[in-house]
């Protein structure tokens, strides 16, 4: 069961750390869906946590990773920007490999039930 903590409320320019539980038999990845908007990929990390794929909008800020001792995936927010206000889902899904890192919506099996971030201007 996947559920997400760590969501709250944080001024622009602030940081935020997610976190939910992980395995290592799953690629997982970070979504946020904004209000209106549809569920897209914020991060995504493979099965041993060797490989991470961002989506551009986000990269230099965010930061996945997954520990897998510890059986917890996090996702570091760094520079948040209010239009990041969104639902931030937790998802795992089946890879093709150790390294494959799934960039859609479809490749997942797993969600959590989402956690709220807002950031205020």
């Amino acid at each position: 069961q996947l559920v997400e903590s760590g969501g709250g409320v944080v001024q622009a320019g602030g940081s935020l750390q997610l976190s939910c539980p992980a395995s290592p038999l799953y690629a997982m990845a970070w979504f946020l869906q904004t209000p209106g908007g549809e569920r897209g990929l914020g991060a995504a990390i493979g099965r041993t946590g060797q490989t991470t794929h961002y989506a551009n909008s986000v990269k230099g800020r965010f930061s996945i990773s997954k520990d897998n001792a510890k059986n917890t995936l996090y996702l570091q927010m760094d520079s948040l920007k209010s239009e990041e206000t969104a639902v931030y889902y937790c998802a795992a899904g089946y890879a093709n490999n150790d390294y494959h890192t799934p960039p859609e919506v479809k490749d997942y099996s797993y969600w959590g039930q989402g956690t709220q971030v807002t950031v205020s201007s």
